[in-house]
């Protein structure tokens, strides 16, 4: 019985050694996981579509929400990350199906047709699918509010786009639905057709429609066209290694307070203004802008700050008027106080050179007091906020912020606290006392609202 024991326990040695060297011969021979073939070749391969909400080459180079994303993700996995541009949803899914790319990022809502052609990763952003329209129709009193409402309308949306399915199926209940697709125009550009009259209507996600409802204030959402629903990147293969990396990192990235960060620069200050405030500033960047834009563009090279900022910020002050007053005595382009001009050395408020100069010198001030570890965009906006409501209660603001368990050196979190400094408990413990805390929060989300559209504006023109 003894020969036979050991005899089985020899077998069984001699099995569990040959399987720890088949695995281990696998793993050598084998082929590596596409995270490991990523981290070889040191680059991140992502078809992007080139969009607004996705990705584009800005003023400071490559931005976008989901290029920022990315861009995080690959310095967590320590690669580089290397953008191939697709200018259509049509195009970014070919480019996918010829297996071009390690991950497709294009603002691709995630269904259940598509669910089962391609492999999805995280889903990143929540959208509503929308029926957009121009305003003149509902002068015609024939805006749509009903699916049989919209029968003799002109629709075009993107061919292979989650749209294309939706209207697909209204079809079936609606055989009389004018619809059509294109491979040529992106959704941007379909709602700017809908503004030039060219269509009746279009359909885009929330998001999209938002954003471009600065540049075509004439476009209106009719319906919603689907419930709740989440974009998501397709992975090349159904690779575990690489989708598991990326949920672990999505889900640091959002409970660490990025993702809301990274929401809220492009997103937070969209709506903020009306259809007549934004229709009064794009005939005012045509009718008042071109005789002070030398003096902006000059303070802002001579001072290091944006010349759409300073412009934005002017518009906010005194919607360019250079004999602008107040009833609190400010005056000007850039409304300053007379002690503050006195100490800028500006002679005359009311002369818009003057005043712009005077204005410029004094952010950049505001700039340079402020403390190191606020960085990039937040250092201008908190430097406005200070511009607005005074630095003493900026300072203050960063000390609540930071009893909130929030970051003071964040535009995102400090505007949370602003706010606060109107109410007693929190002010009467604060150095500089109390302050409307609420206007240098709509001040500076206002300002930053008229640069985006400043600069869409521009682009546009060229």
């Amino acid at each position: 019985m003894k020969k036979r024991h050991i005899f089985a326990l020899s077998i069984l040695a001699l099995l569990f050694a040959l399987v720890g060297w088949y695995v281990k011969a696998a793993n050598v021979l084998g082929e590596p996981s596409v995270l490991q073939k990523i981290k070889d070749k040191k680059t991140l391969d992502v078809v992007m579509l080139n969009a607004p909400t996705s990705y584009y080459i800005g003023a400071d180079g490559d931005v976008g929400f989901e290029y920022d994303l990315l861009k995080n993700y690959a310095d967590h996995i320590n690669v580089s990350l290397n953008i191939i541009v697709a200018d259509t949803i049509t195009k970014a899914l070919e480019l996918t199906k010829n297996g071009v790319g390690d991950i497709t990022s294009a603002s691709l809502t995630y269904t259940d047709k598509r669910s089962h052609e391609f492999n999805f990763g995280p889903k990143y952003f929540q959208v509503q699918e929308q029926l957009i329209c121009h305003r003149d129709i509902v002068r015609r009193r024939s805006f749509p509010k009903t699916i049989a409402e919209l029968s003799g309308l002109k629709i075009v949306v993107g061919k292979n786009t989650s749209y294309n399915e939706t209207l697909a199926n209204i079809k079936h209940a609606q055989p009389d639905l004018n619809c059509s697709t294109t491979e040529e125009f992106t959704t941007e550009q379909l709602l700017k057709q809908v503004w030039q009259k060219k269509i009746d209507c279009t359909v885009a996600d929330s998001n999209i429609f938002a954003i471009n409802l600065r540049y075509y204030p004439e476009l209106a959402m009719a319906m919603p066209l689907s419930e709740l629903e989440q974009h998501a990147w397709i992975l090349r293969e159904n690779d575990d290694d690489l989708k598991y990396s990326l949920y672990e990192w999505f889900n640091e990235y959002a409970q660490s307070g990025q993702l809301a960060e990274l929401r809220d620069r492009y997103y937070g200050h969209i709506n903020i203004f009306d259809y007549y405030d934004t229709k009064k500033f794009h005939k005012r960047v045509k009718s008042l802008l071109p005789k002070f834009e030398k003096y902006f563009k000059d303070a802002g090279k001579r001072y290091n700050i944006p010349w759409t900022l300073l412009a934005a910020q002017s518009y906010q002050e005194s919607h360019w008027n250079p004999r602008a007053k107040s009833n609190t005595g400010v005056r000007g382009m850039m409304m300053l106080t007379l002690k503050t001009a006195k100490n800028l050395g500006v002679k005359s408020r009311l002369d818009a050179k003057e005043s712009i100069y005077g204005g410029a010198k004094y952010i950049a001030q505001l700039i340079r007091i402020m403390p190191k570890d606020v960085t990039d965009d937040n250092r201008l906006y908190l430097a406005m906020a200070a511009y607005n409501v005074g630095i003493g209660h900026v300072y203050d603001a960063r000390k609540l912020t930071i009893k909130m368990g929030k970051n003071p050196s964040i535009w995102k979190d400090l505007k949370l606290a602003l706010p606060l400094l109107a109410q007693k408990k929190y002010y009467r413990s604060l150095k500089y006392g109390y302050a409307r805390g609420e206007e240098p929060v709509r001040y500076v989300n206002a300002i930053i609202e008229y640069r985006n559209i400043l600069e869409e504006l521009i682009k546009e023109s060229n």
